[in-house]
């Protein structure tokens, strides 16, 4: 990672697996099984959503623009994406404040919103696109940023969109706090945003937003080798947080074991 100390070393990466889990130093089988049961969980596609309202009210706010895009595990937009607007009821733009009124104004959504779908017919469009590149339930995470504001509305007015995705989230919100606390050279030179407040270009800045800390923070190449990772976890066992200075360490358990539901 740029700007930091204790940094992974670059490593030859003979031993990779092909994706992007680690190599085991176990039997090709037992690696093949636990490859193939790990894509089967994931997938390997991140379902991107942002979504616009007429404020944050889960009981008085209205769902009024959602967009969406799948992109695979490197980051590639798949297919063309869908940006629907939604009608919404008159009770729901009367009680808007000047902020939220100035900015659906100023971004032109506000005055589409006369000719938007129904809400049934806006989900029915972003589940046949995200259906296409994402069959099963239950494989995908929901992407974006602070999307877990979007994903209460989502659970609200497009329940069948939600059950479709992993309960799992990728939050780039998340990976700005921490950049911004840990590398903030990198926090201050992240491209700027250029969505202005709707939906589609705003879910496409948040993926360039992970696509530049990626290249920005994340560890370069293909990663730590599996022991230079077990070491990493064997410092962390032995200094636990919330472990007193006597507390024993337990032994590190490999993290390419791990198939929790955390």
């Amino acid at each position: 990672m740029p700007d930091g100390g204790g940094r992974v070393p670059a490593v030859d990466r003979q031993d990779i697996l092909p994706g992007t889990r680690w190599h085991h130093p176990e039997s090709r089988d037992s690696r093949q099984r636990y490859y193939s049961c790990r894509v089967a969980i994931s997938n390997e596609r991140i379902v991107w959503i942002d979504c616009e309202m007429t404020g944050l009210s889960l009981e008085d706010d209205a769902l009024i623009e959602v967009a969406v895009l799948v992109t695979d595990d490197q980051l590639n937009v798949l297919g063309d994406g869908v940006d629907v607007v939604i009608k919404p009821a008159d009770a729901a733009l009367e009680q808007m404040n000047a902020f939220v009124r100035n900015m659906h104004t100023s971004s032109g959504l506000l005055e589409e919103l006369p000719g938007g779908t129904t809400m049934e017919d806006a989900q029915k469009q972003v589940l046949d696109y995200i259906k296409r590149w994402v069959p099963e339930p239950g494989k995908a995470p929901l992407a974006g940023n602070s999307v877990g504001t979007d994903r209460t509305f989502l659970v609200r007015d497009m329940p069948e969109l939600v059950e479709h995705l992993h309960y799992r989230v990728v939050d780039v919100s998340t990976i700005k706090e921490l950049a911004r606390r840990w590398y903030p050279r990198a926090y201050f030179q992240a491209p700027p945003k250029t969505g202005n407040h709707r939906a589609l270009g705003d879910i496409q800045d948040s993926i360039d937003e992970l696509r530049y800390y990626r290249g920005a923070v994340f560890v370069s190449g293909s990663g730590p080798t599996s022991d230079e990772a077990r070491q990493v976890a064997t410092a962390i066992v032995e200094n636990r947080t919330g472990a007193g200075p006597s507390s024993p360490a337990t032994s590190a358990a490999s993290p390419a074991a791990d198939d929790g539901e955390s």
